[in-house]
């Protein structure tokens, strides 16, 4: 081709319109996936360059074209999934992704971002333990998009928290459980904070009652620690912060001789590799961390290329994935129901 390509060349290639191109790397949340990796593929056998900076970001400097992506643990499964789809996402764009793990340390967070700043064009911050103040200053130096976090001045990717807590509260209480023991996660989490609040507001229009454990590390290890206080407290229900205090509850309950489901049903979130290897396998609310991780490098790799930050969150959509761990309350003297054996998923 003799003449540097143009979106309009990448259209024809890919077959889709200018303005997908062009809202592929400006908003590529608002793209469909396949769409995406068509545009992005195109793109890259035509050596196009979407950044209309010629190589530069927004401040002047030359595009290293690596993005960060700063996790709170990497021995979380929480974050397999969304590593994985930021690797896709930086991979397609031709980028590098610098993956930093900060063991729930806000301190340690921001030494690490501090140190990535002047090496990486962008940062994906996943579920940062950072002040809001310290994020600002973060986005006014770089490119920045944070995920399951909500900040004004950032591009961010969330769940819906709201809407996953309600379905897991409405499940429980068709099972006839009047009142939701939440087993929280960590004091400096974003997530827990909405997910606290979402089941206190589903809790009042559904008539159930609802009690807070906590805060917790969102670890096995807890939930572990946690189950003997739900066994005290004489809670028929467990709605947990995250898969894994759910799974940890789950096996400390049956480690003091409690019966799941039959005494106590448990709810987790996130929907984790091993909800189905436990047993009994964990009812959760199923989030599209995949999906999440890849939209995050997307959006982030367009901000760096000079694209106007989204002025609203994207919200992912999430779903209930009913299994083995929640069953109809027990009345005293009456058999227990199971949960059906084949996992069940709702909007």
């Amino acid at each position: 081709m003799g003449h540097r390509p143009t979106i309009y060349d990448v259209a024809r290639e890919a077959g889709v319109a200018a303005s997908t191109v062009s809202r592929a790397y400006a908003r590529p949340g608002r793209v469909n996936n396949d769409t995406a990796r068509r545009v992005f593929a195109a793109a890259a056998r035509l050596g196009y360059r979407s950044d209309r900076l010629d190589g530069q970001r927004p401040d002047g400097r030359a595009l290293s074209e690596a993005i960060a992506l700063v996790i709170a643990d990497v021995t979380n499964p929480f974050y397999g999934e969304i590593i994985k789809g930021a690797y896709e996402a930086a991979r397609e764009a031709g980028y590098q992704l610098v993956l930093s793990h900060t063991n729930e340390s806000p301190e340690e967070e921001r030494r690490t971002i501090e140190h990535e700043l002047d090496h990486v064009d962008g940062i994906v911050i996943a579920s940062s333990r950072m002040t809001d103040s310290a994020l600002r200053m973060v986005a006014k130096q770089r490119a920045v998009v944070l995920l399951n976090r909500i900040l004004p001045e950032a591009s961010c990717v969330v769940s819906d928290n709201q809407r996953g807590i309600r379905r897991a509260a409405e499940h429980l209480g068709a099972l006839g459980h009047e009142r939701i023991t939440y087993v929280a996660g960590p004091e400096n989490s974003w997530s827990d904070g909405m997910r606290w609040r979402a089941l206190r507001e589903a809790a009042a229009e559904l008539e159930l009652e609802v009690r807070r454990l906590g805060p917790h590390e969102p670890t096995v290890l807890a939930g572990l620690a946690a189950a003997r206080r739900v066994a005290q407290i004489d809670a028929t229900a467990v709605l947990a912060y995250n898969d894994a205090l759910a799974i940890g509850v789950l096996k400390g309950l049956r480690k003091l001789g409690v019966a799941v489901p039959e005494e106590i049903s448990v709810v987790g979130f996130d929907n984790i590799i091993f909800d189905e290897l436990v047993e009994p396998a964990l009812t959760t609310v199923a989030a599209p961390l995949y999906r999440m991780g890849l939209t995050g490098v997307q959006h982030c790799i367009a901000l760096a290329r000079g694209a106007q930050p989204s002025s609203a969150p994207l919200v992912l959509p999430v779903r209930l994935v009913v299994r083995q761990s929640t069953a109809h309350r027990r009345s005293r003297g009456a058999s227990p129901v199971p949960s059906p054996r084949a996992p069940r998923t709702t909007g």
